[in-house]
């Protein structure tokens, strides 16, 4: 019984040591990326993302949680225009704030979740004329400390945050094309 429970020890040890070892390899930075043309010109979307008020019609994150308790401060577009929420388990709890606008063409920011994990990273909103319609890129990048690269091992990143991005873009795609 004693040799079993020892295989049975150093097979955990090994999965464990195993899934370090490729956290490790994991690159130290992530970036998340996706893109949709929209049939719009940039002026009509760019308001939709430099106003936080008018984020709940498109955002994917203000559907997963409707008693999320949000608090928006600060001018009511761009720079210093600040959006924070406190969720639950699906939305957690952060901030996020503008921080460059480039009317019609570019919409920095910071995101810094603080629930259900710590995270500070960067996201930005740019927007390419091209012809009669935009292409419409949402961004995120920003550190991969290595507690983030453990859940990389069974989490894909871009896939996840992807999927949301995808959907934010259709909604954001189907208002601007009314």
């Amino acid at each position: 019984m004693s040799s079993v429970l020892i295989i049975i020890g150093i097979v955990v040890v090994a999965a464990i040591a195993a899934v370090l070892i490729i956290a490790a390899t994991k690159p130290d930075t992530f970036r998340v990326q996706r893109s949709a043309t929209i049939a719009a010109p940039p002026e009509r979307i760019f308001p939709h993302l430099n106003d936080f008020h008018r984020w709940p019609a498109w955002s994917p994150y203000e559907r997963r949680d409707p008693a999320m308790k949000r608090t928006l401060s600060g001018p009511a577009t761009g720079p210093g225009a600040i959006y924070e929420w406190d969720g639950d388990k699906n939305v957690g709890k952060g901030r996020i704030e503008i921080t460059e606008v480039s009317p019609n063409a570019r919409l920095a920011l910071n995101l810094d979740m603080l629930k259900p994990f710590e995270a500070h990273n960067k996201a930005e909103f740019t927007l390419q004329p091209q012809g009669n319609a935009t292409v419409v890129t949402w961004a995120m990048h920003g550190p991969a400390p290595y507690f983030s690269k453990i859940l990389q091992v069974f989490c894909n990143m871009d896939r996840m945050v992807g999927g949301d991005f995808e959907t934010g873009l259709a909604n954001l795609k189907a208002i601007a094309e009314k």
